[in-house]
């Protein structure tokens, strides 16, 4: 089977669909083990997607991991969505998980429909993120994700008497290369990246927080990882472009509250990514709170660290720092 953090390294892999995976192991279905999409779920785009060409991607889930700690990944997104989760006891709080997977793939079930397991207990409503990847072709790649982010947030907001949210209430949480995309929209929530196409796009797309776990969070320094930058930005990006998705550079003033969790020895993604972000926000006075944890290397998600592992109690902390941003 195959490692998230072997791919991630290669970013490269034999696809397999979801299904065959586990019958050949013997496990059973995905659908039984991972349901994906759950009933509750929207739509992002109302018709073809901003960017897309008379060929859509072909869907294409797959299940990977080491035996005993498989999990779902979706490749060849054409439709994206927004999974709902709701807790029992909602609170008006809500989140929009991203997950990550080197711009290559989206770690669904382990950065996605794990974080709602650990967050709704407390109340918080949790929408999953199935973005598009910017290599399957699109048009203006390097602003597909971001895409998909805006047009979550806006519809989101839009519908927040539909689930039960308070739409001021609204805050993000992303990992790895979703954690890019995360840190994107939270500093480009106003970039110009489609044309609006209804009533939904008048929403604002600004997260009132930003939770950035192991990130990529800057794509033109010698930390970042190669595969991510390569992936979203395709092989001569142009000047502009980089420095628009450079994003602590872009960290200012109007930046809303961050939260940053990361491991000392992340051996993919360094913990200067983090450092980097935690710098400018505090250059640029934006509230921030930074968990450092010695181990945990990379891609633990909100409940794959070791049981008794410090790095797993960062769902717990993250719900403790919302509650003290939204006091204010």
């Amino acid at each position: 089977m195959i490692d998230r953090r072997t791919l991630l390294g290669a970013m490269a892999t034999v696809p397999l669909t979801a299904h065959a995976t586990a019958k050949a192991a013997g496990q059973a279905t995905p659908a039984a083990m991972t349901p994906w999409p759950p009933a509750e779920h929207l739509p992002l785009w109302p018709g073809r997607p901003p960017g897309a060409r008379a060929k859509l991607p072909t869907p294409n889930p797959s299940m990977n991991g080491p035996a005993g700690r498989q999990e779902l990944w979706l490749r060849g997104t054409a439709n994206p969505i927004v999974a709902v989760f709701r807790p029992e006891r909602p609170d008006g709080r809500a989140v929009l998980t991203i997950p990550g997977g080197g711009y290559g793939f989206v770690s669904i079930q382990n950065e996605g429909i794990d974080v709602a397991r650990m967050l709704n207990p407390h109340g918080i409503t949790v929408f999953a993120l199935s973005y598009r990847l910017p290599s399957e072709g699109w048009d203006r790649q390097a602003d597909v994700p971001l895409q998909d982010a805006q047009r979550a947030m806006r519809l989101i907001r839009a519908n927040a008497g539909r689930y039960g949210i308070d739409p001021a209430n609204l805050g993000i949480v992303g990992f790895s290369a979703g954690g890019h995309l995360a840190a994107s929209l939270t500093v480009g929530y106003d970039d110009a990246v489609y044309t609006p196409v209804d009533a939904a796009d008048r929403q604002s797309a600004k997260p009132r927080f930003s939770g950035l776990v192991y990130p990529v969070a800057s794509l033109s320094t010698p930390s970042t990882h190669s595969g991510s930058r390569d992936n979203l930005l395709g092989p001569n990006p142009d000047a502009a472009t980089k420095a628009r998705y450079d994003t602590p550079r872009r960290i200012g003033a109007s930046t809303p509250p961050l939260f940053l969790v990361h491991a000392v020895d992340d051996g993919l993604v360094p913990l200067d990514q983090s450092i980097d972000v935690l710098t400018q926000a505090r250059a640029a006075k934006v509230p921030v709170e930074a968990h450092f944890f010695e181990r945990g290397g990379h891609g633990f998600g909100a409940m794959s660290a070791p049981e008794g592992s410090p790095a797993r109690l960062w769902p717990d902390l993250f719900d403790r720092w919302i509650a003290q941003t939204l006091k204010g």
